[in-house]
């Protein structure tokens, strides 16, 4: 069978040559959710939909308007709400960047995101609970969801039951954003057009989305982007859209793009339909969908469902079915295979099959790692990488960050150390004063002390590697602090209070614990690794997509800061200005509420009898009450130490701070189906005479062309089977289903 004919089997071609038809891959149920009849409770039909059904699958979906009317019938519990809203500001206000997010410097503010009062919303909730205005458990769920995710801080969450244990809503057709060549401002276009086009078995020219729903596509989306935890508006852009990098990291990513649920884009309802309006005139209309999380077992009303919140959620009471949750594929589709394959596909090294890029080499790292069992190895893949790259006769080196939302924080320092070993990487961090944090403080150092740090027993280990022991770390002159008073301050700075300044020690004995179970290149057992850097910094290039959070800016702020290593951005929003490179959360350490909860509990039956006494009736009496953790769907949690840049007077952290990457470049529909057509334009960018950096900044700057309107059929020289293979590994990536977890570790849920 020709490989044009079996594209067009598989639904992806019509007859008008410019409107997709998405595969029918999600698994449809939608005819049997009642005998015909709308008698039965919303609630009701979710549970017939899913159990008159024999070949249930891993995920049952419903229709999209079914899930919103079962989970806006569950009834408002009023009582239940207000226990929520009262358990919550002892940990929101360990959140680092209360008092800046209610006041941001002017250029965040109007470049970046609003102004937002996050206890001051949460009053106003309280407020609205008592004059009656909640409708819904939902509602409530929803505005609390809301308020929280209007930080665009990817540390930062609390996901109540109702918003995302139940249903992830989801649509069919993923979206690029490409320019026809690099120069024209990008169009919106279905990724089945583009996939088609790219190998070469399409009989039409792919006509541009300008409409979603009857607004100005790029209009829709950019609002739609706003529902992501991204902070920087052109690095949500992109999330909304199908991306290799993104896809590369399996179930850990965010899969196909916000717009079809990926991320944060599966607790959006997207209403029961959208339809895309092409520029050619013609439309084509889907079916949205939700996800189905639990049991719907003797589910019938909203009613049952309210009982389940209060019985079950925050439990392992999920769906039952069979299958497997699809994972990160051994090679990754649009990747060549890799010269050094690292743990997971979070990292690995590449060179550029391609004549005139010979010298060139890429690390790609998508991820920090925050799994134990793949730390070794990811530290591994670049002591490998950097010396086979070079005397295999590479000096230059791209490090790939797209889709990083962060990972184990001193993989980060590693990283850096190995590629500039004679840097001391600076890494200021504070935390927000609290009361409890001073309490916690004072417990723990005292009973670290009970033993020279690195002995004792096991208890006496764990407390002297946390962050309240003032032994842990330095001063930014990089001395021992002297006591817990000493280190926590506080310092009034910007109408807030925060602990002194201090820094990693990579040098502590028990540095392994926090890092995953690896030394840091230079320190320790590793300090013999000294010298010139590996690659120049002139030699070195970052290339991001603006989502690059956490341990990722970590890595980038040394690799910028200290070592001079120039940006590339991709994407971003349809127009000629600059972007930021660094899009995500700049917080460079994010706590779940559990562990939180355990400091304070332990830092009660560690102290001693004095002091035990004075925290039995402190506020650390607040975090004992788990009402908040059975109505979360996921582990909340806040971000808890802000980053501060070297010679900082301002007291402004990372997280507010705006800057331009040195260059930005337009997706093109070739880099949405081949990482090395982006690799190679970086290269171009940084280190040749054709870069197409757009006006704003960059590296020989262009000026963006008039917008991309139709795209036109590329041949690629490869077989009918080898196209069909690369065709298929692309068809089974429209599956994936994204289910991050946040933890303690600096790593980002998307």
């Amino acid at each position: 069978m020709k490989l044009l004919a079996l594209l067009a089997f598989t639904g992806l071609l019509t007859l008008g040559g410019a409107t997709p038809v998405a595969p029918t891959r999600v698994n449809s149920i939608y005819a049997r959710q009642s005998n015909g009849t709308n008698t039965t409770a919303p609630c009701a039909q979710v549970s017939q939909a899913i159990y008159s059904v024999p070949d249930r699958t891993l995920t049952p979906t419903v229709p999209a308007k079914l899930a919103y009317d079962c989970i806006n019938s569950v009834p408002f519990n009023a009582t239940a709400a207000k226990l929520i809203l009262q358990g919550l500001p002892p940990y929101l206000n360990w959140q680092s960047t209360l008092t800046a997010l209610k006041s941001p410097p002017a250029e965040y503010a109007s470049k970046v995101q609003p102004p937002l009062d996050i206890l001051g919303g949460l009053s106003q909730m309280a407020a609205d609970v008592d004059a009656g205005k909640f409708t819904s458990e939902y509602d409530f769920g929803w505005t609390l969801y809301t308020l929280i995710q209007s930080a665009h801080d990817g540390h930062f969450a609390y996901i109540p039951d109702s918003v995302g244990s139940v249903f992830a809503f989801g649509r069919k057709v993923p979206l690029v954003s490409v320019s026809e060549d690099g120069e024209q401002l990008p169009s919106i276009f279905a990724f089945y057009d583009v996939l088609g086009m790219q190998f070469k078995n399409i009989t039409y020219t792919p006509s541009p989305v300008v409409e979603i729903d009857g607004q100005d596509a790029s209009e829709f989306l950019e609002q739609w982007s706003q529902c992501g935890s991204l902070q920087d508006r052109d690095a949500l852009y992109n999330n909304v859209f199908y991306e290799l990098a993104q896809v590369s990291l399996g179930s850990s990513g965010s899969g196909t793009g916000s717009f079809t649920g990926g991320g944060r884009g599966r607790f959006v309802y997207p209403g029961a339909t959208t339809t895309l309006k092409f520029a050619n005139g013609t439309e084509y209309t889907m079916e949205n969908y939700a996800r189905v999380q639990i049991s719907f077992r003797e589910i019938e009303s909203g009613e049952d469902l309210g009982e389940w919140f209060t019985k079950f959620a925050g439990s392992a009471a999920q769906v039952e079915s069979t299958g497997t949750v699809a994972a990160a594929a051994a090679a990754a589709p649009g990747y060549p295979a890799p010269v050094v394959p690292g743990p997971g596909n979070l990292i690995n090294g590449f060179y550029i099959d391609t004549p005139g890029y010979e010298d060139v080499a890429v690390l790609q790292v998508p991820n920090f790692v925050g799994t134990a069992a793949y730390e070794i190895g990811f530290q591994k893949t670049t002591q490998e990488f950097l010396p086979k790259a070079l005397a295999d006769g590479k000096t230059k080196l791209i490090i790939d960050l797209q889709a990083n939302g962060g990972g184990t924080i001193l993989q980060g320092y590693d990283m850096f150390k190995q590629l500039f070993p004679s840097l001391d990487p600076y890494g200021a961090n504070r935390f927000r004063y609290t009361e409890a944090a001073d309490l916690i403080g004072q417990s723990y150092s005292a009973y670290a002390s009970l033993a020279p740090r690195g002995t004792g027993n096991y208890s006496i280990r764990q407390v002297q590697n946390a962050y309240f022991d003032y032994h842990m770390d330095m001063t930014v002159d990089g001395e021992p602090f002297d006591s817990w008073d000493e280190k926590v301050g506080p310092v009034e700075t910007n109408g807030d209070k925060y602990t002194q300044l201090s820094r990693w020690n990579l040098s502590d004995v028990l540095i392994s614990i926090s890092s995953g179970g690896i030394n840091i290149t230079g320190y320790g057992p590793l300090a013999n690794i000294t010298g010139p850097p590996k690659f120049s910094s002139e030699n070195i290039v970052l290339l991001t997509d603006g989502y690059c959070a956490s341990t990722c800016t970590i890595f980038s702020d040394f690799m910028t800061k200290q070592a001079g290593v120039k940006t590339i951005a991709m994407g971003g929003r349809s127009n000629k200005n600059p972007i930021q490179a660094i899009g995500g959360v700049k917080g460079v350490n994010n706590y779940a509420f559990s562990y939180i909860q355990s400091l304070a509990m332990n830092a009660v039956q560690l102290a001693d009898a004095g002091l035990k006494s004075e925290l039995n009736s402190s506020s650390l009496r607040d975090y004992y009450d788990n009402y908040i953790f059975a109505r979360a769907a996921g582990s909340p949690g806040v971000n808890v130490r802000d980053g501060v840049a070297p010679n900082d007077t301002s007291g402004v952290a990372l997280q507010f701070i705006y800057e331009e990457a040195g260059c930005r470049l337009y997706y093109t529909p070739e880099m949405t189906v081949d990482a090395t057509a982006m690799w190679t334009a970086a290269a171009d960018a940084q280190w040749g005479n054709s870069g197409k950096c757009v006006n704003g900044g960059g590296y020989g700057k262009r000026e963006a062309e008039e917008v991309t309107t139709k795209l036109k059929p590329r041949r690629v020289h490869i077989s009918q089977a080898a196209a069909l293979r690369k065709f298929e590994a692309f068809e089974k990536s429209f599956d994936l289903e994204t289910e991050c977890h946040m933890s303690g570790d600096g790593f980002m849920d998307p």
